[in-house]
């Protein structure tokens, strides 16, 4: 199969040429050379930007998804390190929910204004103290 042309890379994994040379950069893929100005890439890149797309929706660091390549660019992803992310994954989603129920509730109470609810103003407290975290955020007390 011949090397496929950075535009084509770009088109194909769904993100901008900007990226895929700051991932070069990053060491995270590699061009296997030049046609003119362009960089080739080989079609396993694709696979590469796949594992390297799901890593991040993951929530790895980008330093965290290079560790995850064997030094001849197969991947090499330690168990460990994603159990962790689940577990991470799962208080993630425990406090999106009680968000998430938080503000069904606010929406739907009768009280006559949000400051007059009991769980909107919990839920204003618990922001306030830092209990609830914006994603990537790690609350206080979290791992």
């Amino acid at each position: 199969m011949t090397d496929l042309d950075i535009a084509e890379v770009a088109h194909r994994a769904g993100v901008p040429a900007s990226t895929l040379r700051f991932y070069e950069e990053k060491g995270l893929i590699a061009s296997t050379g030049r046609r003119g100005l362009r960089r080739q890439y080989d079609p396993g890149v694709l696979q590469r930007l796949a594992l390297i797309a799901l890593g991040r929706t993951a929530g790895f660091s980008l330093d965290e998804i290079a560790r995850m390549f064997a030094p001849d660019g197969q991947p090499q992803i330690d168990r460990r390190m994603l159990s962790a992310k689940a577990d991470e994954l799962d208080g993630r989603i425990r406090e999106l929910g009680v968000l998430r129920d938080s503000l069904r509730h606010a929406a739907a109470c009768p009280a006559p204004s949000h400051m007059e609810c009991g769980t909107f103003r919990r839920l204003i407290d618990a922001a306030a103290s830092g209990g609830v975290a914006a994603p990537g955020r790690r609350l206080p007390g979290h791992r």
